[in-house]
């Protein structure tokens, strides 16, 4: 679900040269973007509004990678007050990650990993996952496990994300890719929060960016942030660059 106006920093990125950098098995990457919406898991975290979001990405040889990534979300959606006892409210997400990755032959990946997704200013949305996927071909399934109490329902840790995906390559060097979710709740009476998000969307490489159109959905019941249906089905229009 996931600013110390870091926006404007993140925005900043785009005027920095190549950044991109090897030195033997080693990488360092950084990527940069604008969506029109930003879903997370079929639901908009910023309430229809649009968000700037960036990282940065280490990668050894090995297969062994950490990185970091952020986008500004809806501060009417982070507020402790729905979900405890806290009195604070976040405008950012920051998010934590490391894990490793590889293949078995041409077709086969693997990777696994742990994902931090840290909220300043309204900590008890912070949630942990460990996760595990694989990939063969164009398909690809991965399942994230939490940790701890998922993005601040109260008694769920070991909630499970089930994340099933295709990707393909059309004439044009056009991407088509799809995606199915699925949410299972942990915990007693949480059952009833169970649900579902699906996605499809196309890509296209232009001038060194990346441009992108997408539908997402879920099966949830409405829900009303500053007026917008945040689980409603939603058109969403990206561009972003990679250094």
């Amino acid at each position: 679900m996931n600013k110390l106006h870091t926006c404007a920093g993140l925005a900043a990125l785009v005027a920095l040269p190549g950044l991109a950098a090897a030195d033997g098995p080693h990488s360092l990457t950084g990527n940069v973007g604008l969506v029109s919406d930003y879903a997370f898991r079929g639901v908009s975290q910023t309430a229809g509004d649009p968000a700037i979001q960036g990282g940065f990405d280490y990668a050894h040889a090995s297969g062994f990678y950490l990185g970091t990534w952020a986008s500004n979300v809806s501060e009417a959606m982070y507020d402790e007050s729905l979900v405890g006892s806290g009195t604070g409210s976040a405008n950012l997400e920051w998010d934590f990650y490391g894990g490793y990755s590889g293949k078995v032959g041409e077709d086969f990946g693997y990777n696994v990993g742990l994902l931090k997704y840290y909220y300043p200013g309204a900590t008890d949305y912070d949630t942990l996952e460990a996760y595990a996927g694989v990939t063969w071909k164009w398909f690809g399934l991965k399942a994230s496990y939490s940790l701890d109490d998922y993005f601040g329902v109260p008694n769920s840790d070991g909630t499970v994300y089930w994340d099933a995906s295709f990707s393909y390559e059309l004439p044009a060097k056009v991407m088509l890719s799809a995606h199915y979710g699925w949410t299972r709740f942990s915990g007693a009476g949480n059952g009833a929060l169970d649900y579902e998000d699906w996605k499809i969307g196309v890509s296209k490489e232009f001038g060194g960016f990346n441009f992108g159109l997408a539908y997402t959905d879920t099966d949830l019941p409405a829900a009303h942030v500053k007026g917008e249906n945040v689980t409603d089905g939603r058109w969403i229009v990206s561009v972003g660059k990679a250094f």
